[in-house]
């Protein structure tokens, strides 16, 4: 047999038969009976073939997301006991100059006998099958490497050092974006979504370019987090997004990351972040708040409900928290001055005349946005809060907060607000949650001639050249519209002072965000639910602002509330944008303190206010004010919303 060398795999040895075969055929016309026994031992090569003998860890982790090895049985691997839990092991092979590969692997085993058989330390030896384990519940998750049914397990000696890899020592995260899979303009943000699924593209993986592919390679290792600082409250399972000492972006004055647009112009989502899990020795984590220190963690990385962990080995302690004051804002309502109009703009989460939160909400009002002209509200409930009883009236509720706020500052506002549709704009089952305006009278006041609307009456831009009005006022903007279904429809309303100044104003609480797949899953772009729905009902509003500009190209127009979606999510946003500014921009708010909301790694602004073309001329003072994402612990805070104020010239 020249030219045949001696085989070391299964699949080897499979192609020496085929060659023996074939000479046997073409040379001597073997007989039928020789060639059914070569036969037979093919099949047992091909049987053999799932078995695979001294193979590394990182033989099995391989450069890309799913094993190379995955449904092949192995045998003699070695590997150090990094880490035990309730369903398994993880262990440490030797590393690999790829660091593509990781050299760590969960080995799962429920079986008290195996578990009992190794501990931290052990250098071990065994078998077992490769598999990609993802639950089935859970068909967006990515699939996790593992070695399951674990064999032969020899501890060949115990007590070994065990060195974790530091992160931001011997290896960073990249810092702007998740997935190569992320294509298009607006990167993780961009549309359409889910477009491709990594577990089917199964790419090369490439850590240094991308934060999913960065932890991935890092698969089942031990690591240490050093200085870690947390982005976020805990979650109801005790988990909590950290970065540690290495580079990040979007970083803000309270310590968490922002989102915003790295340096090419496509947004940052914040990759250089990973979930702290709970701990494997059962102890528990702090509560926990944006900015707060904790000592280093260890633990290992594992992929888990959607997102990269790392679970420590012990819980964390906390070191460090931010300064508890919350600054008000550094400007008020000008009385006397009326080409100056100051606002403000708030969610107050699920509103009802009951609320315990009535007199925080009235007392953040009135002390740190200093009792603006007029608010912007949403979440308002009706009279009966989530008690489903057809009630849809809001009047008790809104009355409730007025007298609030005029017990703690003195100011009594007046409010507008139209009732919806039982059960059908969306929120809290039964609570019927709507927009509404709360105004200083002595400033501002509604522009009369037109009566007000009603929930299902369409609202028309009417009036003159140079001076538009409302066919309602105040009034819903284009309430028949399907985009608006099952979601509040925008309340406009139209203001004059007693000098004959005109303000249009609109507040909106766009569709929630419910449904969308987490930023670490396995479709790319993430699903970002229910994206058409707003990005229709943005072209809705856009389409009534065009018509107020084409009446007057020097309106004054404020578009606030609660839009559900990030600024950098900009094909949402294109049809409002062509139209009118961000305030952020006209007031020049540093990129890295525009939020409104924190959630996972990411502080993100899904509250804002933009302002039409003669405002922005005039320049403007806007300012987020965060005493609910800035509160010590997720159980005293407010509203999942920070409020904002702006102040304006309308003159």
């Amino acid at each position: 047999m020249s030219g045949i060398v001696p085989c070391a795999t299964a699949t080897c040895a499979q192609a020496v038969i085929h060659w023996v075969i074939s000479r046997l055929c073409t040379v001597s016309g073997a007989i039928e009976a020789t060639m059914t026994k070569l036969y037979s031992l093919l099949f047992v090569t091909s049987y053999l073939s799932t078995i695979v003998s001294s193979v590394s860890v990182t033989d099995i982790q391989g450069p890309a997301y799913l094993s190379p090895l995955v449904g092949q049985t192995v045998q003699n691997l070695t590997g150090l006991v990094t880490a035990k839990s309730s369903t398994g092991f993880y262990i440490l092979g030797e590393k690999s100059d790829d660091v593509r590969k990781s050299n760590g692997l969960f080995v799962f085993s429920s079986s008290t006998s195996v578990l009992n058989r190794v501990n931290v330390g052990d250098f071990i030896s065994l078998g077992g099958r490769v598999s990609e384990f993802r639950s089935a519940s859970s068909p967006n998750n990515l699939f996790m490497t593992e070695l399951e049914s674990p064999t032969n397990i020899t501890v060949l000696s115990s007590n070994n050092t065990i060195t974790p890899l530091v992160l931001g020592k011997d290896r960073s995260p990249p810092t702007q974006k998740f997935s190569a899979l992320d294509t298009g303009a607006d990167g993780f943000l961009s549309v359409p979504n889910n477009r491709s699924l990594i577990s089917t593209t199964n790419a090369t993986l490439q850590p240094d370019l991308y934060g999913m592919d960065f932890w991935e390679s890092l698969e089942g290792q031990l690591v240490t987090i050093p200085k870690p600082i947390a982005t976020a409250f805990q979650n109801n399972f005790g988990e909590f997004w950290v970065y540690g000492d290495w580079k990040t972006t979007g970083k803000n004055s309270r310590g968490g990351l922002s989102i915003n647009f790295g340096p090419d112009g496509v947004p940052d989502g914040n990759p250089e972040t990973v979930i702290i899990g709970s701990p494997l020795d059962k102890t528990k984590n702090p509560q926990t708040a944006v900015g707060v220190g904790f000592t280093d963690i260890t633990g290992v990385v594992v992929y888990q409900f959607g997102f990269f962990y790392v679970l420590p080995l012990t819980a964390p302690q906390i070191i460090s928290r931010p300064s508890p004051d919350i600054p008000a804002a550094s400007f008020a309502s000008m009385p006397n001055d009326f080409c100056t109009v100051t606002f403000g703009d708030y969610n107050v989460e699920n509103m009802a005349p009951t609320s315990s939160h009535i007199p925080a909400v009235a007392a953040h009002i009135s002390n740190l946005l200093r009792t603006p002209d007029i608010m912007f509200l949403q979440e308002i409930q009706d009279n009966s809060g989530p008690t489903d009883d057809g009630t849809v009236n809001a009047n008790l509720t809104l009355s409730t907060l007025v007298a609030a706020i005029a017990k703690i500052s003195n100011v009594t506002y007046s409010f507008a607000s139209i009732d919806p549709v039982d059960g059908q704009d969306g929120g809290q089952p039964g609570g019927n949650i709507r927009t509404a305006f709360l105004y200083k009278s002595e400033k501002l006041k509604l522009v009369g001639g037109a009566p007000a609307g009603g929930s299902l009456d369409v609202t028309q831009v009417t009036g003159h050249l140079l001076d538009p009005k409302l066919s309602f006022n105040p009034g819903r903007i284009d309430p028949l519209n399907p985009a608006w279904n099952s979601t509040r429809k925008p309340l406009i309303a139209h203001w004059t002072t007693k000098f004959g100044q005109n303000l249009f104003t609109i507040d909106l609480h766009l569709s929630s965000k419910g449904g969308s797949s987490s930023t670490q899953g396995d479709a790319r772009p993430p699903v970002n639910s229910p994206i058409d729905a707003r990005t229709a009902q943005v072209t809705s509003v856009a389409t009534f602002v065009k018509k107020l500009l084409l009446k007057n190209p020097f309106a004054n127009i404020v578009v606030a509330g609660d839009f559900n979606e990030y600024i950098q999510t900009r094909s949402v946003y294109k049809p409002l944008t062509d139209l009118l500014t961000d305030i952020d921009e006209v007031a020049k708010i540093p990129v890295e303190e525009r939020y409104s909301y924190v959630f996972d790694q990411n502080s993100q602004q899904l509250d804002h206010a933009l302002v039409s073309p003669a405002i922005k001329l005039r320049g403007a003072k806007f300012e987020h004010i965060h005493v609910n994402n800035w509160s010590p612990s997720l159980s005293v805070r407010v509203s999942d919303h920070d409020p904002s104020v702006g102040q304006i010239r309308i003159c």
